[in-house]
């Protein structure tokens, strides 16, 4: 399935990319567009298996190489061995993107310690475990790392305290990797507003942000996959950033 980018596309020809929870959504169009431009795509996934698998033969139509793994981003003993495992099958790892994570909407006097934990587990720890694991071939061939966050990361939704509070931890975790990890590795971040999956067609709240947004839409994948792919091939010079990728709803 060939796939041309929409945009003029800085070359990944010769880069390997490493996605996290890449079989569906954001990370899907992540690692498409990815591979669009040039790049071999390794990948994890948890529970959806077959999306997984219909992502690597999707990707291997465009002649390039797909590497999927099942892989519990909040497990050390896991993270160590995907990234090991990638190493073997792809040779190394060129740019790291942190995107898996998980999203809930609970009232602030309803939220459980087991939530909180839960999404601290998957959004914050997940990361820097992913992260901290790719250091040693990120830093052999110079590499960058580009961490998922989210406008709920800067603004505070009561209904969402233990996301937003998740999504704020790896906004700072991004700014103190950039400082640590520099000069050899580039670390930024795209928080993406209200963005349609395309999987709640007809949606109250999308239609509601929609009109909210300066943009008059909500955000696509694409639009995501986008600015992560600007943070790839961006110069190197460029570290330590996060970039609002919300249509101006985060002016309101």
């Amino acid at each position: 399935m060939a796939r041309a980018s929409t945009t003029s596309a800085a070359d990944l020809s010769g880069k390997v990319v490493f996605i996290t929870g890449a079989a569906r959504r954001i990370g899907r169009e992540i690692a498409l567009q990815a591979a669009s431009r040039g790049a071999d795509v390794a990948f994890t996934y948890l529970t959806s298996q077959k999306d997984a698998e219909k992502l690597a033969a999707d990707i291997g139509r465009m002649d390039r190489q797909a590497f999927a793994l099942r892989c519990d981003v909040t497990d050390e003993r896991e993270v160590k061995e995907a990234v090991a495992e990638v190493e073997r099958e792809i040779g190394g790892i060129d740019i790291l993107i942190n995107n898996a994570a998980n999203y809930e909407t609970v009232p602030f006097e309803e939220l459980t310690v087991a939530q909180w934990d839960r999404m601290f587990a998957s959004n914050a720890r997940g990361p820097f475990l992913v992260s901290r694991a790719c250091l040693k071939a990120l830093r052999k061939r110079q590499g960058r790392i580009i961490n998922l966050g989210s406008l709920g990361g800067v603004r505070p939704w009561t209904s969402h305290a233990h996301y937003c509070s998740s999504k704020a931890a790896l906004t700072m975790l991004s700014e103190i990797m950039a400082k640590a990890l520099a000069p050899e590795i580039a670390v930024n971040c795209v928080a993406p507003g209200m963005i349609d999956t395309g999987e709640n067609p007809g949606s109250k709240t999308l239609k509601h942000f929609a009109e909210k947004t300066p943009m008059r839409r909500n955000g696509s994948n694409q639009d995501v996959a986008e600015a992560v792919l600007f943070f790839a091939t961006a110069p190197k010079f460029i570290t330590g950033q996060t970039l609002l990728v919300d249509g101006g709803l985060s002016l309101d």
